[in-house]
């Protein structure tokens, strides 16, 4: 009980103080750009009613899911076949480098082209920039599979999709899970991005509507809403990566504790 108190006040002492200094900085601005604190909070929940919340949040969180899970699985099938077979790696590692040092917001007029303006546009921006993250992490967790681990598997018969399944993921996921911990934060800037452009429902949309008609303390009040749908998804993020990796945390403490 008392790793998890100070687990929780870890979690929360660094935006705390942040917010207080927010506040006493903030306390005596006239700057219209730059309003107190306290005048963002009084607008929040005038801004942000359920009836906007299903307006813009929902739309906005569907597009990022439905993307970033589209980035997850491409991402982790294609990095697990080019980083389980040499020649693949080598034939493709340049185009991969290539890609990779493409900025995704440029890509977006690119994609708009192809995909139009609607939510298959918005979907396929914030894949376009998760995959790589994915992708090249899980390139490099099946290539530092333990040999010894791979041979032992084959030695017993194991291979093809059980060998995937039952030895290469499992051994590459912390891996693996460093990649959708990155993928995650571009998403939430790739969305954010991509609602700003012939949008009609988001919270980007709403936060560049917001300042075109200069009602800044409601534009600040949709930066607090994405920074809390940051924090939020990423406690989520953190509570399934420590179910799916208990084996893995649980050797790191065990070898820590060991003399």
């Amino acid at each position: 009980m008392r790793n998890v108190l100070l687990r929780a006040l870890h979690v929360v002492a660094l935006p705390a103080l942040l917010v207080i200094v927010w506040w006493f900085a903030s306390a005596g601005s006239t700057d219209v750009f730059w309003p107190p604190l306290r005048t963002i909070l009084k607008t929040f929940p005038e801004v942000w009613t359920a009836d906007r919340l299903r307006a813009d949040v929902l739309p906005s969180v569907a597009r990022l899911l439905v993307g970033y899970t589209s980035a997850a699985v491409v991402g982790v099938a294609v990095g697990t076949v080019i980083g389980s077979y040499r020649r693949v790696r080598a034939f493709c590692e340049p185009v991969l480098e290539f890609l990779r040092a493409v900025p995704p917001p440029v890509l977006v007029p690119v994609i708009m082209l192809f995909a139009g303006i609607g939510d298959t546009m918005k979907i396929a921006v914030i894949a376009s920039g998760c995959v790589w993250p994915i992708l090249l992490n899980t390139v490099e967790g099946v290539r530092a599979v333990d040999s010894v681990m791979s041979e032992t598997a084959r030695s017993y018969g194991i291979t093809g999709v059980a060998r995937v399944r039952g030895v290469v993921l499992p051994a590459a996921s912390p891996q693996i899970f460093a990649g959708l911990r990155q993928a995650l934060s571009i998403g939430i800037i790739l969305m954010v991005i991509s609602e700003m452009f012939a949008a009609s429902n988001g919270i980007g949309f709403t936060i560049v509507q917001f300042q075109r008609g200069f009602a800044i303390p409601d534009m600040w009040t949709g930066i607090l809403v994405l920074g809390l749908l940051g924090f939020l998804l990423s406690v989520v993020f953190q509570v399934v990566e420590r179910r799916v990796l208990g084996w893995y945390h649980g050797l790191r403490a065990s070898s820590r504790r060991s003399p």
